[in-house]
């Protein structure tokens, strides 16, 4: 329609003595097609152990600061995304539940009032994983108040059972959360990609598994997140370890083993160093992915000079941004070392 309506213009210049070359020259098309951004980040825990408050944790800062605190350095990377995912790991609940009994020692519970919410919705977040380890500290009645939490604050979520959707234009994408703690578990998380493809143009899986405090993959935990990417996954993005460990990219789709910690309530010394992964993709004019490209942008875990503060922020230094790069790119065995 737009190049008949040309046509017709170009026409009724030329008969006033205008060229239809001028025209030409002034009508540039169109770029067609859309343009998705999504960010993620790796553990948040809004809350303290047993949501107790002593000087200096996490509950501490919540009682006494807007809940934009959190977030705010890096609260302009997610509310310019299309959207931000996040694995929430603790319970959101407002009642004094019995905590669940735990066959592990040491153990440790977390739980915050479902106003914690809003540190994540204040800050440009749309979404959390919930199939983690913590969810379940306070036993399903625990779940269910952190589900109502999630929901009355408008997020998406996603658990070992739900996969959750987001589409922008007609592209549909899917996010498909889940435990990874052996290496049998793939088997479920390749029959739910299985089925997400049925219902959406591009699969991601968002897990939970592996050994803590380790920078580099378990062998059956790399040989898994392969098999994930084979079963059709076009990207995989793996936490739990509270570190980063490295980025590959296997048969043209990215898996990241480990995000780290991010905005993280568990530790007063936590390991300061994390990331966010951006998601670019570019869909033609006929819904179809034109690219996709994977962005890593280096982060502290923490800003305050005597420990957690809370508040993440994006890295500036360029010496220690390059580090973060070159281990996420497996040249170092620490995101704290350089290859100097």
């Amino acid at each position: 329609m737009k190049r008949m309506l040309l046509l017709l213009l170009a026409c009724l210049l030329l008969c006033s003595g205008a060229g239809a070359a001028n025209v030409a020259e002034e009508w540039e098309e169109p770029e067609e097609g859309v343009d998705i951004v999504i960010s993620f980040a790796g553990d948040v825990m809004l809350a303290s152990y047993r949501n107790e408050t002593i000087a200096g944790n996490f509950s501490a800062y919540a009682q006494k600061s807007d809940p934009s605190y959190f977030l705010q350095n890096v609260a302009p990377i997610f509310l310019s995304d299309d959207l931000t995912v996040v694995n929430l790991e603790n319970v959101l609940t407002d009642r004094a539940l019995a905590e669940k009994e735990k066959d592990h020692d040491p153990a440790y519970w977390y739980r915050g009032p479902s106003s914690n919410a809003e540190i994540l919705t204040s800050s440009g977040v749309e979404a959390v994983s919930l199939a983690n380890n913590h969810t379940g500290d306070y036993g399903p009645e625990g779940t269910k108040d952190t589900i109502a939490a999630v929901e009355a604050a408008g997020l998406l979520y996603g658990s070992n059972s739900r996969t959750f959707y987001f589409e922008k234009e007609g592209y549909r994408i899917a996010v498909i959360c889940h435990g990874l703690w052996n290496e049998g578990q793939a088997n479920e998380i390749v029959r739910r990609i299985q089925k997400a493809e049925e219902e959406s143009d591009f699969q991601i899986v968002f897990y939970h598994g592996g050994k803590e405090k380790a920078h580099a993959p378990e062998d059956w935990r790399q040989r898994a997140s392969r098999r994930l990417v084979d079963a059709g996954a076009d990207l995989v993005i793996g936490n739990h370890p509270h570190v980063l460990q490295p980025r590959e990219t296997y048969q043209g789709t990215d898996i990241v083993y480990s995000m780290g910690n991010f905005c993280y309530g568990g530790s007063k010394y936590p390991e300061n160093r994390t990331i966010i992964y951006q998601l670019k993709l570019h869909i033609d004019g006929d819904g179809q992915l034109e690219s996709k490209t994977g962005e890593i942008i280096p982060c502290y875990v923490y800003t305050g000079s005597t420990g957690n503060n809370y508040c993440p922020a994006v890295i500036t230094d360029e010496d220690e941004v390059r580090q973060v790069l070159e281990f996420m790119d497996g040249k170092t065995a620490s995101p704290l070392e350089s290859l100097q």
